[in-house]
Formats: structure tokens, sequence, C-alpha cells
């Protein structure tokens, strides 16, 4: 891989449509070996670049998906007390010191690997996907500044455990709260937008073959000026997808196209607001 347009035919064949500014992106993130933030609305794909890339690569993808309240315990280890609890209770007649018994019980054997730590100590190396990372807490996002930094891992008990292999570390975020410029410094950046009306047409030919071109166009035109309506949830390209399917298990044509509306919009009020201005 000399030049990130090497990357394009690749992904395309992987099903996925990718344009320059985001090859090229990929194309650094893998060569400087730095960590990659995507930001953008929901439904756009972002997660789905991780999928792609972990196929394109060849290499296991290991997910931590985000949520408010996300902790160490969940996101990094955490020990397996019941494993320990019994170690303990074996060796109360041994006659290792103190000492000893703690180093056995606080060992490795009795770790529980979170996605986090998995991908650090993992034999090969993975892509490791942070999902949707602005769900989670501002604290949650310490804990990720050394992972993002250094490709370590800080554990009391053990000490500090560093990469076998570096993880390839994609992050999303819908960007509903503001990330720490800590975090953004140490990742590549890539805003992930709404598909022009060209890339979705070429989207619905990747994902439905068979459909008519004719088709495939209305319905991208016909989903930009949806997006352009002032909803409450934007679709995303999933929903188009769904929608272009629902249209033609009704057999096609514009009644068909309002009739299925319910795959592309995901409240009342949008389709209402939909039904008014396009059809």
């Amino acid at each position: 891989m000399e030049h990130p347009k090497d990357i394009i035919p690749a992904i395309d064949d992987l099903g996925y449509v990718i344009d320059e500014d985001l090859a090229t992106v990929l194309f650094l993130m893998m060569r400087l070996e730095k960590p990659l933030l995507l930001e953008g609305n929901p439904g756009v794909g972002k997660t789905e670049i991780a999928h792609i890339l972990s196929s394109y690569l060849g290499h296991r993808l290991i997910r931590l998906q985000c949520y408010e309240g996300l902790d160490v315990n969940n996101a990094i280890y955490e020990w397996n007390y019941q494993k320990q609890l019994l170690a303990i209770k074996l060796q109360e007649q041994s006659a290792a010191s103190v000492k000893e018994k703690e180093d056995l019980i606080f060992g490795e054997d009795y770790l529980l690997k979170r996605p986090l730590l998995d991908a650090i100590t993992s034999e090969e190396r993975v892509v490791l996907l942070i999902d949707e990372i602005d769900r989670a807490d501002e604290e949650f996002e310490a804990f990720l500044l050394e992972l993002l930094s250094a490709f370590q891992i800080s554990i009391p008990e053990l000490g500090t455990i560093k990469a076998k292999h570096k993880p390839i570390v994609v992050l999303t975020s819908n960007r509903t709260r503001e990330l720490s410029d800590a975090l953004k410094r140490r990742c590549l950046y890539h805003w992930v937008d709404y598909p022009s009306m060209e890339k979705e047409i070429k989207i619905l030919k990747k994902h439905i073959p068979n459909i008519e071109t004719k088709l495939a166009e209305q319905i991208a035109d016909t989903v930009q000026k949806i997006r352009a309506l002032k909803l409450d949830k934007s679709p995303g390209i999933a929903e188009t997808i769904d929608w272009a399917k629902g249209i033609a298990a009704l057999g096609g044509g514009e009644n068909a196209m309002y009739k299925s509306l319910s795959c592309l919009l995901k409240s009342d009020q949008d389709i209402q607001l939909a039904s008014a201005h396009i059809f």
C-alpha cells in the first residue's frame, strides 16, 4: 500500500463506498499508527468503517460500546473475585508468606480482561473500536489517554502493561457533547457527513445490485430532499437501504415510496412533515 488510492478498490470490494478523503485518513492512520476519531451524525457509517477496516486488514475486531456510567471495570479489567476467594481458601494452610499469597491471587490468571485490556494484550494485532465515546462520562476519557498516547494500561496490582502489538484504534462520536482537547490531540480526525446524491446511488447499487438505476436515483434524490427538512432525526444510510428494500417489496412506484416511509423515518412527526413537503 503505497498510496491512499490503493485502499479504495479493496474497500469497495468489501461493500463499502469510500471517497478519497476517507481513504487518505485511513492510510495516514495505519502509516502513523495513530488513533482515528470519526465524528458525524448518527447513521452515516462511522461504526461500519471499523468493521470494514478489520476485514480489509484481516485483524480481529474488538468493540467497546460506550455509555453513561462506563467505568474501568467494564472497559479495562476487573478481578475474578470468586476465583480469588477459592484460591485464598486453598492457601489457608500454606506455608507461603502473606506477600506470596497476595502475588498469587493478583496474578494474570485471576484477571478478567475487558475490551481495552484485551486489545493491549492480544497476541496478534487487532482493530479496537471505541464506539460512541461521546456517550461516556468525561472522567472516562482520562482512562483512555494513557492507552491512546503510549498504548499501555496501568493496573495497580500488576504495574504497567504495554501493548504486545499496537492496536489500530477507531473512535466514533455523534457529537452529543464536546470531547476533551487532550483526547483529540492524540487522534487523527475525520468528519463523516451524509453522502452526496451520487455517493448514495452508489451505496444503493452496492447493497441492492439488482435495483434499477432510475429507481436508485429517485430514492437518493428524495432522501436528499427529506434530509433538508427540519426533522427530529434525519435518515442515515441504513435507513435509505431499508427504504429501497421496502419500496421493492411493495412493487415500486411513488405510491410504494410513500407507503414505506416508515422504513426511512422513525417518528410520526417526521413522516407527516415529509408527506406534506415531499409527496
